[in-house]
């Protein structure tokens, strides 16, 4: 699974100003002609995998899929991982900024923030699913690709930022580490983007929606450690 790493991150946050890639992964497809051959498998790409999961593609039934000579995925990609790469590098560089866009510094406080960015997280899980897969379930290692990382690490310093902000209300020397509350709600906004806001058969049926779900979550978690590291 592609994770950020925890170790490595700063506060460097995405460039919105970068995201011109189609928000959709399968819309807009075109044959290969005049040097869009990258776009035309990156495309064709998706669409494999919406349909057929991660690994039920080869480069083969890419170059079909591209209408393209076998060898012209060679042009571009060493082989399947070096497209995946490429693939969830333009993910977490879209996710990063959609987390940037809801989190609007803070407005008009941070609890109130942090919810917009869940409600984003889930969002682009649902209407991305083909690209969120490669993101998270591809086995594709980010430390492979220094780009990779670095837009992996700057999406999930956006979580980091907003769980800073909630935290600056507890007294320094109760405040439990940043870092441990970021991968805390990180891990909850994933397992319930994984299990419930899929908008495929494989979600699990919810007596709820998934957003109501995730606002429950981070409600009690943060209220409680409010409760426990208010001052005497």
């Amino acid at each position: 699974m592609i994770a950020p790493n925890p170790i490595a991150l700063g506060t460097k946050i995405p460039d919105k100003r970068k995201m011109a890639w189609n928000s959709s992964d399968t819309s807009a497809r075109r044959g290969y002609h005049h040097g869009n051959l990258r776009e035309a498998l990156m495309d064709a790409a998706l669409l494999l995998i919406a349909e057929k999961g991660i690994a039920g593609f080869t480069f083969a039934d890419l170059a079909r899929a591209a209408h393209v000579s076998p060898a012209a995925p060679y042009r571009h990609y060493r082989d399947r991982d070096d497209l995946l790469t490429d693939l969830a590098r333009q993910g977490f560089e879209r996710f990063g900024a959609a987390l940037l866009a809801a989190w609007e510094n803070g407005k008009p406080d941070p609890r109130k923030a942090l919810k917009r960015v869940g409600y984003a997280y889930l969002d682009f899980a649902r209407k991305n699913t083909a690209i969120y897969s490669i993101m998270f379930e591809s086995g594709v290692p980010i430390g492979g690709s220094p780009e990779l990382l670095e837009v992996a690490d700057a999406a999930f310093a956006v979580l980091r930022l907003a769980c800073e902000a909630i935290l600056a209300d507890i007294p320094a020397t109760q405040r439990p580490p940043v870092l441990m509350v970021t991968l805390h709600v990180w891990s909850l906004a994933h397992g319930i983007a994984s299990l419930f806001a899929r908008p495929d058969r494989t979600a699990r049926p919810l007596p709820m929606r998934p957003e109501d779900l995730l606002e429950a979550g981070v409600l009690v978690y943060f209220d409680g450690l409010l409760a426990a590291k208010k001052p005497e």
